[in-house]
């Protein structure tokens, strides 16, 4: 197999300021320069001209485009607009009344810009090794789950509403006009904006072409933060099914003799979440930290445990605001149902207008922070109440993220351990295999 080209979407608006840096052929002329684009009558608007789409292609090695406000962190607690730069071609194309730029280069390219973009790439060589396989791998699950979605044109639904139930996941299903986005809903991309790390390079060049596979399939290698000490399983998180290489794992060595404690029974989630026990993940070495997080990352400083308190006036206004919906007073927040890592998948609001059970856990994060909650792993104590109503709610939470297949915060520290990425895989990967593809 021949190393594929990937397109990542990177913004869509109505109008879009960037520049060509070299050389680059469009509509037959040869175009360098700062160059603006916008949305009308259904089409580009490009030097006066309308097009339906533009492809923007370097002529020389060293060409490359930057594209100006693009929005990073997208509905996180560190979102921001800046300038960011990319290598290989730029299409521009109409999408639901706007423009989308998509960049499209080489895989191997695509991922040393993911592993720079993810992380401050200065960990060990085994751990970049380790994420280099799991980025192309998720990549080229997603990919061959996009193309299966085309051909099936079946009403694939991530919503399931009753009177008493609204349950929603929340996938990459959304993206058809590209293979993946350039945020964390898909994996952070940011082109040359962030000088490639010479560890990078090698990572990527010494697992040229593998991926993680189980029997004759990509495996889906989903990643989180920090799982919290126990990794998630997917059906808790996304669509409901099974893939026996996400099955939860306790994150230590397997030959410490620790049991997995049954997350799933309330009793023991309290406990567990309460208290902090060893992980590989439970680190505060900060110059561990500050080797996988970026800066904007680090401005988050509690991961393997935190607290959130909100007042009964702040906890009503933000499910109000998030969920479009009035409760009015906040009674009680109950989890109905967990995930093995002890995530909340089904968590029932309690309100004096309005009660409603809510999932999976992206939606419970969303609904519980102006952003997003760090993970749904939580337990609730409520304030001193009056006639009924408590005054005040503190969750007190577990990991960063949703927690299924590879923690990154305890690869981290498994390769300054001195775990091979083969190792590594493996802890968080159970049963699969890494093979070449090409």
């Amino acid at each position: 197999m021949k190393e594929p080209d990937i397109s990542i979407g990177i913004v869509n608006a109505q109008k879009i300021h960037f520049s060509l840096n070299g050389q680059f052929s469009a509509k037959g002329e040869t175009v360098c320069g700062n160059q603006v684009v916008s949305f009308s009558e259904g089409g580009i608007l490009w030097n006066n001209t309308l097009y339906k789409e533009l492809t923007f292609t370097p002529q020389e090695g060293k060409s490359f485009f930057s594209l100006y406000d693009v929005t990073i962190g997208i509905n996180f607690h560190w979102e921001r607009q800046e300038t960011q730069s990319f290598m290989g071609t730029l299409k521009l194309v109409v999408d639901e009344g706007k423009i989308t730029a998509i960049n499209i280069l080489p895989a191997e390219d695509y991922l040393i810009s993911v592993i720079s973009s993810e992380m401050n790439a200065t960990s060990s060589i085994e751990f970049l090794k380790a994420h280099a396989v799991i980025s192309r791998s998720w990549l080229f699950a997603q990919i061959k789950k996009r193309k299966a979605l085309e051909k099936k044109d079946s009403g694939f639904f991530s919503i399931t509403k009753t009177d008493t139930e609204y349950i929603r996941w929340y996938d990459r299903e959304d993206h058809t006009i590209f293979d993946v986005c350039a945020d964390d809903h898909c994996q952070r991309y940011q082109g040359i904006t962030k000088a490639s790390n010479e560890s990078v390079v090698k990572a990527v060049e010494q697992t040229r072409g593998q991926l993680l596979m189980q029997g004759d399939g990509i495996c889906d290698a989903r990643f989180s933060k920090c799982c919290g000490g126990i990794s998630e399983e997917f059906e808790y998180c996304w669509e409901d099914k099974k893939y026996p290489y996400l099955a939860a794992i306790r994150d230590i060595n397997h030959e410490s003799g620790e049991t997995m404690p049954d997350l799933t029974n309330e009793q023991e989630a309290e406990k567990w979440i309460r208290n902090s026990p060893a992980a590989f993940c439970n680190t505060h070495n900060k110059r561990i930290i500050s080797q996988i997080l970026n800066n904007y990352d680090q401005e988050t400083t509690d991961f393997y445990r935190w607290k959130m308190e909100y007042s009964q006036e702040e906890i009503s206004e933000l499910i109000r605001d998030n969920t479009k919906a009035d409760y009015g007073d906040i009674i009680d927040l109950i989890p109905i149902e967990r995930g093995k890592s002890g995530r909340i998948c089904k968590l029932k609001i309690v309100g004096t207008k309005k009660t409603l059970i809510i999932g999976k856990e992206l939606e419970i994060r969303r609904t519980l922070s102006k952003t997003h909650l760090f993970s749904s792993a939580f337990v609730v104590d409520k304030g001193e109440a009056q006639n009924g109503i408590p005054s005040s709610f503190i969750l007190t939470g577990a990991g960063w993220g949703h927690g299924v297949g590879l923690c990154q915060i305890g690869a981290a520290v498994m390769g300054e351990k001195g775990y091979t990425y083969d190792h590594i895989l493996l802890h968080y990967y159970k049963g699969a295999e890494i093979k070449s593809l090409y």
